[in-house]
This record gives C-alpha cells, structure tokens and sequence, in this order.
C-alpha cells in the first residue's frame, strides 16, 4: 500500500511538473516568477490559459460590442502572472531587468523619476502579434511589481477594442 502511495504521488508530481516545465521555456519570466513563488514576502496571482479561453464556451450575452472585443482579446491569452512585494524593490526590479533577454523584448514604455523609482513596460512580438507584455515596477522604497500577460495579443483586437470602448464613451456623453 505505501509503495502504492508513493508511486501515485511520483506520477501525481509528474504530471504537475510537466506543464511547468513547458510553461519555463515559454518565456522569459516564467523562471523569475517560479524562483518566488512559495516565498511569503510576495503577492503571488496566476491565471491560467484555460480560464481565457473559457470565456469563448460560456453563452454570454453578447450585444454589447465591447464586451465582444474583451472576448476576443483575452481567448488568446494563454496566462497572466503577477508577482508584488513591498520589500526590496529595487533590489527585486533590479534583478529582473538583469534575467530578461534583451534581444527578445523591446521597451515600450519607461518612466524613471530619479534614481528611486521605476516603470518600463516591456513587449515581446513577432510582427503584429505580442506574445508576451511585460509591465516591471519597482524603487528603493518602492514595492516591487511584475505583471506578465503571456500569449497570442493581436494589436488588431487590441484597436478593436479601443474602438468599441471610444464608442461606448461617445454614445454615454451623447445621453448626458
């Protein structure tokens, strides 16, 4: 019976560890992310692929033309980490900045205010396809943030969506 037990949770690891590993080589963060995982200093937020897609299964009512695009958009994601402490932000962004490839990523964004605080929101795409965003947040006093969408991010859907939400804005002040 224990040999019965111990081979069961060897398989049962197995088959926990298998996606994990397909998941590291998948992109650049995933080994940060997994490094502080079960650390307790940190904030710690997975949402898987399945739960993306999901939304594309579920019977909603889809009229609204916004809530379309949002489908659209996210039934591609294959995941969304997040990754927050208050100690040591710096040290953490840092140490982050250090991991990733930079032949990989291009910045899109970065905003320093002296030497303390940091944000650069980083993409990683092959044509008009992002495959993984990256948003990084951190400072000597600062907390320390990483927010990670990983999958198929067409700027095309992301445009469509932008549309439909200036649509529902113009009708909204049109009724005020």
């Amino acid at each position: 019976m224990k040999y019965l037990t111990i081979c069961f949770g060897l398989f049962f690891l197995m088959g926990i560890s298998a996606p994990v590993q397909a998941q590291e080589s998948a992109d650049a963060i995933s080994k940060y992310f997994n490094k502080y995982l079960e650390d307790e200093r940190f904030t710690v937020v997975y949402v898987s692929g399945k739960l993306f897609s999901m939304f594309k299964d579920m019977e909603l009512d889809l009229d609204d033309e916004e809530a379309e695009a949002i489908i659209s958009v996210v039934e591609d994601l294959k995941g969304l980490r997040i990754l927050t402490t208050e100690e040591n932000g710096g040290e953490f962004y840092r140490e982050a900045l250090n991991i990733i490839n930079k032949n990989e990523y291009e910045t899109l964004m970065e905003v320093r205010q002296g030497k303390d605080e940091n944000v650069q929101f980083l993409v990683k795409q092959d044509g008009d396809k992002m495959h993984e965003l990256l948003l990084l947040v951190g400072g000597k006093d600062q907390e320390f943030v990483l927010v990670s969408f990983i999958g198929s991010i067409n700027l095309n859907k992301i445009g469509e969506l932008q549309k439909a939400f200036d649509k529902k804005d113009q009708s909204q002040s049109g009724n005020q």
